[in-house]
């Protein structure tokens, strides 16, 4: 069985670092070269990116519609569909859909973001899943390590690092051992 590594980050990548549109796609390649399988919400911006680093690298790619069928995905989101291999149409909008991508995944790294990305940074750590964080990568990413630095109940392991290679492999090997457990 492959493990689902779930991206979530800035769908508008005005607000993050220079380098992000090729660091989402340094991350779906490593995603994909772990032997594992890349989930995203099915948006634009760092997910669309992740999703075409993986297709690069041959790999699957599942995006998770806010919208409940294609047609809705296409005019009324305006979200794209042609980097996905499997698309799950949820009809439940943005946080419905946050939560069943984050849900279907074994880990999430975070990549920029904004209030989305922050909405499934918590769901994955309060499900106790193993969440990488893309230091440097700005938005959310780089605002997490201070909110989980204040006074909280402990959930999920979190990852920090700023090489999306580094992040990737740290990541599958803490999803390997909450596995195992």
């Amino acid at each position: 069985m492959k493990y689902k590594i779930a991206v979530s980050g800035a769908a508008e990548i005005g607000h993050c670092a220079k380098n992000v549109k090729e660091a989402s796609k340094e991350i779906g390649r490593e995603i994909i070269k772990h032997g594992c399988v890349l989930v995203t919400g099915a948006t634009t911006g760092c997910p669309y990116f992740a999703a075409e680093g993986a297709k690069q690298e041959g790999g699957i790619s599942i995006g998770f519609s806010p919208a409940a069928s294609e047609a809705a995905h296409k005019k009324t989101y305006k979200l794209p569909n042609d980097q996905f291999d499997v698309m799950v149409y949820t009809g439940f909008d943005y946080s419905g859909r946050n939560l069943l991508m984050t849900r279907a995944a074994d880990g999430v790294i975070i990549v920029c973001g904004r209030m989305g990305t922050l909405n499934e940074f918590t769901i994955a750590y309060e499900d106790r899943k193993p969440v990488g964080v893309l230091l440097g990568s700005g938005g959310t990413a780089d605002l997490i390590q201070g909110l989980t630095r204040r006074p909280h109940k402990r959930r999920g392991v979190i990852i920090y690092d700023t090489e999306p290679k580094n992040l990737v492999k740290k990541l599958v090997e803490e999803i390997k051992k909450t596995k195992r457990s």
